[in-house]
């Protein structure tokens, strides 16, 4: 990293001369200065500084090593050093009237691996020193100064986002990759990396960003720049990030990746999120609020024009489902229950955490949509990922460029064209109470579909049908009845299963030859 002395040019000393007349003026002039001598201009800061930054990275061994921090940074715990806060009256960009404040974040506890943070104003990026008077640090005492190269554990942007007046944070960088942006009226809960490699799995690697740079903006302008390094054991990377603050906030992202190692499992585009308990899934119910997710399933937008919804689950061990497709149209985690009923979470505000969509940009090629649940115990793990996985590995060496679109929303319902998938049920395959016999073997799932062209057919719901397949097993019985409190249909389909087999189950709802609703998935295994 270049110091601040390589970043400019030093001013010489000003040289005076002065002639000696030849003949006297009425009036002496005063000397006048020679020109200082002009170095050459400053190269200005673009994306492919930070690209040829990310191809040197990857030509070097990998160092994973993190300085140590200065005492008592090394040991803070989560209070200690969630009482340093920036002072808001510090925050930069603030010049030119910009929309923008930037934040930053101090170093210690989980956070020890220190980011450069730069910004870039007139094409020349500068780095920002460490000084202690940013931060309030509460009750947290620091006894002696810290270095000016300490570096900081990321940062956040805040903007108007849900009044004129009010600064609110939109982005947030902070630890390895993790980033999290909202729209308005939202609340944090699912989070976005850069890159993920081997998610799930025990070899699951944490690239991280070692440097960033943020423009600053004009008065009049509603989106920001930003740029990283990104840095990992199997790859290094840079990164644009284009933000556009508003009610639903989007972000254009551009990416050029550098492979360290051949035939490394790459996630791109990885979303990270959690889902505890749900309608679907209540392997934990000794809790008084009914449901738990920040996401509640996987939404994908296959190149057919396909659209697939597949509830989360939270297992008892892990479980990877792909979905394999050439140049998927988007996917993402939605939150889709809006309903404050089915959470009771009074601090938590689960209804108002928002869904990430991604949308590629260009030809992504083939690969598939990958989703990783892992069993967790309690709601403050993130045990689900999402991402997608290229069919052929990244080669050492050579650039792969992709680029894709970030929405963060409140309605999901506005992706899909068609009905979706409102509430996934199972139970017994027999209704209690009744003499209808249980086949052995057998689950019933229970559908409800609303939006789309549904309610239309409401009046005369005999022309609506359902239409189940199973990738094993038998399907004994299915039927739809109509759901007038949502405007809908509720679909019933009765699987039967060998113990220890597995399926997955699909359904759609259709009206002769037309499509009405995204397609169903859920995997299930015999018991």
């Amino acid at each position: 990293m270049m110091t601040d002395l390589d970043r400019r040019t030093l001013m010489q000393l000003l040289v005076f001369s002065s002639a000696i007349p030849l003949v006297a003026p009425a009036r002496a002039e005063p000397p006048k200065p020679a020109a200082a001598p002009q170095g050459p201009p400053l190269p200005k800061f673009e994306f492919e500084n930070v690209i040829g930054l990310a191809h040197e990275l990857a030509s070097a061994e990998f160092d994973s090593t993190a300085p140590i921090l200065p005492d008592p940074l090394n040991t803070l715990d989560f209070d200690s050093w969630r009482d340093i806060r920036f002072r808001p009256e510090k925050a930069f960009l603030a010049t030119n009237g910009s929309k923008f404040r930037l934040q930053l974040f101090h170093l210690g506890h989980l956070y020890r691996r220190p980011v450069i943070i730069n910004t870039i104003r007139d094409g020349i990026a500068a780095p920002i020193p460490y000084a202690a008077n940013l931060f309030d640090y509460g009750r947290t005492k620091i006894d002696k100064p810290l270095p000016v190269n300490l570096g900081f554990a990321g940062f956040r942007l805040h903007y108007p986002l849900n009044s004129p007046k009010v600064f609110d944070e939109v982005i947030a960088f902070l630890g390895a990759s993790y980033f999290r942006f909202l729209g308005r009226g939202q609340r944090y809960g699912i989070s976005a990396r850069a890159l993920a490699v081997d998610a799930g799995t025990p070899n699951e690697e944490f690239p991280f960003f070692r440097e960033f740079w943020i423009e600053s903006t004009e008065s009049a302008a509603d989106r920001i720049t930003i740029y990283g390094l990104l840095d990992g054991q199997s790859a290094t990377g840079a990164y644009r990030f284009e933000l556009y603050p508003g009610v639903e906030t989007a972000i254009e992202i551009s990416a050029v990746l550098f492979a360290r190692k051949a035939n490394v499992r790459f996630g791109l585009a990885p979303l990270t999120s959690m889902f505890f308990i749900g309608e679907n899934d209540h392997r934990f119910d000794d809790d008084f609020r009914p449901e738990l997710h920040d996401s509640d399933g996987l939404l994908i937008h296959s190149a057919t024009g396909e659209w697939i919804w597949r509830p989360l689950r939270n297992p008892a061990k892990p479980e990877f489902s792909s979905f394999l497709d050439r140049d998927a149209r988007g996917f993402g985690l939605l939150q889709r229950d809006r309903d404050f009923s089915h959470y009771q979470d009074l601090d938590l505000a689960y209804q108002m955490r928002p869904s990430y969509f991604v949308e590629p940009r260009g030809s992504w090629g083939e690969g598939a949509v990958a989703l990783a649940e892992l069993p967790t115990e309690h709601e403050t793990n993130d045990n689900i990922v999402a991402y997608f996985v290229p069919k052929s590995s990244l080669e050492p060496q050579k650039s792969f460029n992709y680029a894709y679109r970030l929405v963060s929303t409140l309605d999901p319902a506005g992706l899909s064209p068609n009905g979706r998938t409102l509430n996934t049920y199972q139970t017994s395959a027999a209704a209690r109470g009744s003499a209808e016999p249980l086949i052995p073997g057998s689950r019933r799932f229970i559908i409800d579909f609303t939006g789309g062209d549904l309610g239309f057919y409401a009046g005369d719901p005999e022309l609506v049908e359902v239409v189940p397949t199973a990738s094993q097993g038998k399907i004994t019985r299915f039927f739809i009845v109509p759901n007038p409190y949502i405007n809908g249909f509720r679909a019933v389909i009765d699987l039967q299963l060998e113990p220890g087999q597995s399926a997955d189950l699909r359904a759609f709802l259709r009206a002769g030859a037309r499509t009405l609703t995204e397609t169903w998935t859920f995997p299930w295994r015999g018991e």
